[in-house]
């Protein structure tokens, strides 16, 4: 897809960033050049400056609101209550995407700082379709869902996790979040090959795409990868980010950057990395469409 035709279909040209309380002074005040701005819904559903810093950046770029706190994957139902401070903020702020994580992360009333794994069974996907149904019939819109990082499977599983996306959103007809780093610390966890895991979602419902940096922890002589968010992209990711890119065209990239967050020029040259990634892939398809 052109930089025209995605304009046109009203969609960011350009690569997104974290909205963080680290850079909202520098956000507000000057105006990065960046192609939008994602933040994390739970920070923004109570008052203060943290709001008032959101609804003043939204008049001059496109905002998505990424949810870390309804437990899509919970057993014991959804928190009406969170649910409801998040429809009120998507009222207000009018983001152009809104998206969750395939996860769960409380149960009889305790929440806990982690997006936990689902076991990948038609009994989870059941009750995650209907949670899914119940978000998307209050907030009045499509939701994306984002794939998590994993570091254990289940032997319950029926299904691998590209299978379950797949029902999951030809069921509810949300969308997916395609979050390449993820797709990598999960491959090199548990095995598999990361292209086709990406070659496994469909192409259509892939309405964004996340960049992130990670972490390689030695346990004991054993390596785990870890979703830290801590630092630049790394260079397989920069490969798979480019193939998710030639597969998803429509959908805008953002980049995230929670732990060890550095100054906000390090965080705009990494999303203008981005672009140039795209760019190149761009330029190749059209190439190879004019050699075809």
């Amino acid at each position: 897809m052109t930089e025209t035709e995605r304009l046109a279909a009203g969609l960011p040209s350009r690569t997104g960033i974290g909205f963080r309380a680290a850079h909202h002074r520098a956000i507000v005040d000057g105006r990065p050049d960046v192609g939008w701005l994602e933040a994390h819904a739970e920070n923004y559903m109570g008052g203060g400056p943290a709001p008032r810093a959101l609804d003043a950046v939204r008049r001059d770029y496109d905002v998505s609101l990424h949810g870390v706190g309804l437990s899509l994957g919970g057993a014991g139902g959804l928190d009406l209550a969170h649910l409801e401070r998040l429809a009120a903020l998507a009222d207000r702020i009018q983001p152009f995407l809104v998206s969750e994580h395939l996860s769960w992360s409380g149960a009889g009333g305790a929440y806990f700082n982690d997006l936990l794994p689902l076991p990948y069974t038609e009994e989870a996907l059941a009750l995650v379709a209907a949670h899914v149904d119940q978000v998307q019939m209050r907030l009045g819109r499509q939701i994306l869902v984002e794939n998590p990082s994993a570091y254990l499977g289940y032997i319950e599983a029926e299904m691998d996790e590209g299978e379950f996306l797949t029902a999951l959103a030809g069921r509810t007809g949300c969308g997916l979040l395609c979050d390449v780093n993820n797709i990598f610390v999960t491959t090199r966890n548990l095995g598999g090959d990361p292209l086709a895991w990406l070659a496994a979602l469909p192409a259509g419902a892939v309405g964004e795409i996340h960049l992130a940096g990670h972490a390689v922890n030695d346990a004991d002589g054993a390596k785990v990868w870890i979703d830290d968010h801590g630092g630049p992209v790394a260079e397989p990711v920069w490969a798979l980010f480019k193939a998710a890119c030639r597969r998803f065209p429509r959908a805008p990239a953002l980049v995230e950057w929670d732990s060890n967050i550095p100054s906000l020029d390090v965080l705009v040259a990494e999303a203008a990395r981005a672009d140039r990634h795209r760019a190149a892939v761009n330029a190749r398809e059209a190439g190879d469409a004019v050699a075809a």
